[in-house]
């Protein structure tokens, strides 16, 4: 599971990889509750087009009270996402998005304690992980855009075998290859299934990672 990453901030690799740009400025690292850009299909254009938006990383459903749910829907579950409350209507509705990451973060536990780890494409291409996103609006009328990252298991992967303790189910994020992009922003609710696959331990690097402070 995956609760801290890199985002790509820097427009011209937005642009290139993406396909979207005019970026806000973020902070280094994302953390649930914290806003980061992500890629949808545009709302209010003719046709088909990409937007980039900015959302809280962690879905807070229509029907939340508050905010603070979003940290701990920062994951969904690909097996369970179509019937769980927090992400069954964003499933359903095809709300689905690109979360655009330089890399992402996980506990390594091989040394008897937890130590931070970097994941990366070994190519130096950013990740485009697969996600769904929700608007909730406040008490005052304030719409609040927030999105979560897909996950599908990850036993017997050669590089995500390696983190969290190892009593743990082993999870990682939906990266998506460039190709799919389009496809997954367009495609049917029905299908998004189909995209629920484990990018290529060996087109993957890891490293250990220090902690940024917060």
């Amino acid at each position: 599971m995956c609760a801290n990453y890199t985002p790509v901030t820097r427009r011209e690799r937005l642009e290139q990889y993406f396909a979207a740009g005019n970026p806000a400025p973020y902070p280094e690292e994302t953390w649930p509750g914290y806003a980061a850009p992500f890629v949808r299909r545009a709302r209010h254009e003719p046709g088909y087009a990409r937007e980039l938006c900015t959302g809280l990383f962690g879905l807070v459903p229509y029907w939340a009270k508050d905010l603070s749910i979003g940290r701990r829907t920062y994951n969904a579950r690909s097996e369970t996402a179509a019937e769980k409350p927090s992400f069954k209507d964003a499933w359903r509705y095809g709300r689905r998005c690109i979360v655009a990451a330089e890399a992402f973060f996980e506990p390594n536990w091989e040394s008897g304690k937890a130590v931070r780890w970097r994941i990366r494409r070994a190519d130096g291409k950013p990740m485009g992980i697969a996600g769904l996103w929700g608007a909730w609006r406040s008490p005052e009328g304030r719409e609040v855009v927030s999105f979560t990252m897909l996950t599908v298991n990850a036993t017997g992967h050669a590089v995500m075998q390696r983190f969290h303790k190892p009593q743990d189910e082993k999870r990682m994020v939906v990266v998506l290859d460039e190709s799919q992009y389009d496809e997954w922003l367009e495609a049917p609710a029905s299908r998004t299934e189909a995209f629920m696959n484990r990018f290529p331990a060996e087109e993957l690097v890891a490293e250990p990672a220090p902690v940024i402070a917060r």
